[in-house]
């Protein structure tokens, strides 16, 4: 079975405009991510899913330019580009990643995709995201292709479509849903980035860990914050976005 990574990104952002290439050491976000991505063992390949808006198209070319598959679609309608991608990569397997994750351990990646292997038939869609116990920042689904086309046929709600994976999980009755958690609750960490602190803390790991270590994981940022106890106050305040917001 064929395994993609589908990575959404555009330059909108209502707290951080343009967030996905700001740079840090001379490279922009997106590049991080890219760097981790290419790490992960189990996935076949992965691509980005930005928009049509012209204001994209400098993801788009920073995708060419770094030889990552792109493609453009609706700037709403995330479910329709999702459904795109896999199709065009004719993909057995999704794994849905968003570009405001910069620091995702492959290895967490690698996990969540071997735990839906180990739960064919018993799971549809896993996650790590609706029990919260990785930091923000490391959220991984991964769900089949016919599980994404069932989405994309039916879904109706403006929130289905936005974020792709509602239409899966607000209906347990009627799809298996799986989870995995980590041994240690780590929900209080957040590693996403969505506002300038949240920018400003990633900075902060990135220029403290990657020269030295540009394989640095999940145990490394955790030694970091360690050593630097203030810094996990610079975002501390910030919340996380609900679904409807």
């Amino acid at each position: 079975m064929k395994t993609v990574i589908i990575v959404q990104a555009r330059m909108g952002s209502t707290r951080l405009p343009g967030k996905v290439m700001k740079t840090v050491l001379g490279k922009t976000l997106l590049e991080y991510l890219f760097e981790r991505l290419w790490r992960v063992r189990r996935a076949d390949l992965f691509m980005v899913a930005t928009t049509t808006n012209p204001h994209d198209a400098v993801i788009v070319e920073h995708c060419r330019h770094l030889g990552v598959p792109v493609i453009c679609g609706s700037e709403d309608d995330v479910l329709a580009r999702y459904y795109r991608a896999a199709t065009i990569q004719q993909a057995d397997i999704i794994v849905r990643i968003t570009a405001d994750c910069p620091l995702i351990d492959p290895a967490v990646i690698d996990k969540a995709i071997k735990f839906f292997h180990e739960n064919i038939g018993r799971y549809e869609y896993v996650s790590n995201t609706l029990k919260q116990s990785y930091p923000y920042g490391m959220a991984v689904e991964v769900f089949s292709f016919g599980l994404l086309e069932q989405a994309y046929r039916e879904a109706r709600k403006e929130t289905e479509r936005e974020h792709v994976t509602p239409f899966f999980y607000t209906r347990p009755e009627r799809f298996r849903i799986g989870q995995f958690v980590n041994e240690v609750d780590l929900s209080h960490h957040r590693w996403t980035v969505d506002t300038q602190e949240d920018f400003e803390l990633i900075r902060l790991i990135i220029e403290e860990l990657y020269i030295a270590n540009l394989t640095f994981g999940l145990d490394d940022i955790l030694k970091c914050l360690e050593e630097h106890p203030a810094w996990t106050e610079i975002n501390a305040h910030v919340k996380q976005k609900k679904l409807d917001e």
